[in-house]
């Protein structure tokens, strides 16, 4: 099982020391780490110098490596067990407590209840000497503006004065005593849920029973009591409204909490989609500037690259995972954020360096495949050459050999069959280099496309007065249905597709096959068709024909093999035009390669 150290964050002064010792076991079992924030209702209460240290300590977690999470809750040693468990931890690191139990009614340390919480788990308490023992986090107290105080003080008044009103209705028409405590509890009950001081219920509890004293116990109108169990029953009430209130400011806390962490769920949550959706990182840095936006309500520029930064009046938070930093999300705020926007702020900056790392990992992937393919295209480039160049190297060698050292003796059908020789092999030569650099360049996109409306008729004519000169030893025929038809085209590059798929036909049929050329219109695409009705092209072979050094199990009719170049050089063109090229069979016999580019108008310039 793989370890998970976990550490809890706090504004202890020692908690500094622990997260460094937790830092350091991590790094040396190698393992994940977190720190964990347990975001207790007292937290809003809590002074400004205990605030400003937690800040500390948690950018002291965050840049030794740790994970930053804040969990909300009552019960600090329940929170952890539980994340503990459901987050695989393996190993706790706490400090040494400084409260201790000073009588057998006194409530456990933290460490003691983890212990009893979480027996499964090993926990490492840290001493610290050196550390002020006496340290207490101060007791939380409430920072109530006196507006707040005011509204609610005027509320409770109000409250009263109708439960008053209602309980002399009550008392009108004979009801009890206990009907009339049940009406004053209800508004202690009220009064905290419509208040946020605690000073509000307090008041309500002690007023209740002043009023209820004063207005329906003997002597009325009087605050004496004569009745011998009315201090009894005044206790219960006012103990009674104070439980009342306290649970219901307690439920009130916990649903707070429990809004901030569904908000929290729901905003990261939100933004896995939104980077799952970035085809880029310009989208995931807008996505990612978006949240944080919405997170703290402020002005928030993303910096991409930048791993410093020397504003003023700015928060600034680096978009890093492990040592790797993308760039910094700059704040326009003076004074830092609360733990919560913190912690979520901390989330959506982890959910974005890892997108950014994903995609860069992606996009190695990408280079390295594209890398793999260009050598192993380089790879199979050189075996080719090497070897089916040597044929007619060798022979253009041999022939210029016995023509240099003994032409003389030859009569002049032979020299001119080796000058022919000669010729022809000099010709594929020219003509395979020519499709090599053709298909590195359009591959590589460095080809400039020049489109222009041509005049189909002329593009095939073109092509037909560079053909093998073997085409004498074949039926060409060539078919327009549209003498006027126009296609926005590069000629050059299309006369090129047209030689190599006719070249093909010559190649690859008997001496003596019919070959037919035909154009014309389908729609607003220009058709160009190339037949013959040679032996055909099997149909598991046609899939993979437009691949680059792709032959087949074809043989050349002068058994020279090819590289495999011209139809993938014909499929990139014609690809580049924003057309289509595809093999078919020819009935009864040969194939048939037809292949579309758009047509073209002329434009007239008055």
């Amino acid at each position: 099982m793989a370890e998970h150290i976990l550490v809890g964050l706090s504004s202890a002064p020692s908690n500094a020391r622990i997260i460094r010792t937790a830092a350091t076991m991590a790094a040396a079992f190698g393992c994940k780490f977190t720190a964990l924030f347990v975001r207790t209702p007292g937290y809003d209460a809590m002074s400004k110098e205990n605030k400003e240290r937690l800040r500390i300590n948690t950018e002291l977690a965050k840049s030794m490596g740790a994970t930053v999470e804040t969990v909300f809750g009552d019960d600090v040693s329940y929170q952890i067990a539980e994340y503990a468990r459901l987050s695989g931890v393996t190993k706790i690191v706490v400090g040494r407590s400084a409260a201790t139990r000073k009588h057998p009614w006194s409530k456990p340390t933290l460490t003691e209840k983890l212990t009893a919480i979480a027996p499964n788990l090993d926990i490492h308490i840290i001493p610290d000497a050196s550390v002020d023992g006496s340290y207490k986090p101060k007791k939380a107290k409430r920072r109530v503006d006196l507006k707040t105080a005011c509204r609610d003080w005027a509320l409770t008044i109000g409250i009263l004065i109708l439960a008053t009103a209602i309980s002399y209705g009550f008392s009108q028409v004979g009801f009890t005593e206990a009907n009339i405590i049940a009406v004053y509890l209800l508004a202690a009950l009220l009064t905290s849920m419509v208040t946020s001081t605690r000073s509000s219920y307090v008041l309500s509890a002690i007023g209740s029973v002043l009023v209820f004293n004063f207005f329906f116990t003997t002597p009325q109108y009087s605050l004496l009591v004569y009745e011998h169990g009315a201090p009894l029953t005044f206790l219960i009430m006012i103990v009674a409204a104070l439980i009342v209130g306290t649970l219901t400011d307690r439920l009130k806390s916990q649903v707070k909490q429990s809004t901030q962490a569904a908000y929290r769920t729901n905003l990261l949550f939100e933004t896995s989609q939104m980077l799952q959706k970035a085809n880029s990182d310009e989208e995931i840095f807008q996505a990612v500037r978006t949240q944080v936006t919405k997170l703290v309500g402020r002005y928030v520029s993303v910096l991409p690259g930048v791993t410093a930064s020397n504003r003023n009046n700015v928060l600034w938070y680096p978009i890093k995972v492990q040592n790797r930093s993308y760039g910094m999300v700059i704040i326009e705020a003076k004074e830092p954020l609360e733990a919560f926007e913190n912690s979520v702020l901390l989330s959506i900056l982890g959910e974005c360096a890892l997108a950014l790392e994903n995609s860069r990992n992606a996009k190695e992937k990408e280079a390295a495949k594209l890398q793999a393919e260009s050598e192993k295209l380089r790879a199979t480039l050189l075996r080719s050459i090497s070897h089916d160049l040597r044929t007619p190297l060798t022979a253009i060698s041999g022939n210029a050999s016995i023509l240099l050292s003994g032409s003389e003796d030859l009569d002049a059908q032979t020299r001119k069959q080796m000058y022919t020789d000669i010729y022809d092999d000099s010709k594929w030569l020219h003509n395979l280099v020519e499709n090599l650099l053709a298909v590195t360049k359009i591959e590589e996109g460095r080809m400039e496309l020049k489109m222009q409306p041509q005049l189909v008729e002329e593009i095939v004519s073109e092509a037909m007065q560079h053909i093998s000169r073997m085409k004498s030893e074949h039926i060409i025929t060539v078919t327009h249905q549209d003498d006027l038809l126009l296609a926005k085209c590069d000629a050059r590059l299309i006369v090129q597709v047209i030689i190599n798929l006719v070249d093909n036909a010559i190649k690859y049929t008997p001496v003596g096959s019919h070959i037919w050329v035909a154009t014309k219109r389908k729609g607003n695409m220009a058709v160009f068709s190339v037949t013959d009705d040679g032996p055909g092209i099997p149909d598991h072979e046609k899939e993979h024909i437009f691949k680059v050094f792709y032959t087949g199990a074809c043989t050349i009719a002068d058994s020279r093999r090819s590289l495999g170049l011209g139809l993938s050089l014909c499929k990139s063109i014609v690809d580049a035009h924003g057309g289509e090229i595809t093999v078919s069979d020819n009935d009864p016999s040969g194939t048939i390669f037809t292949f579309t580019i758009p047509t073209g108008e002329v434009e007239v310039h008055e």
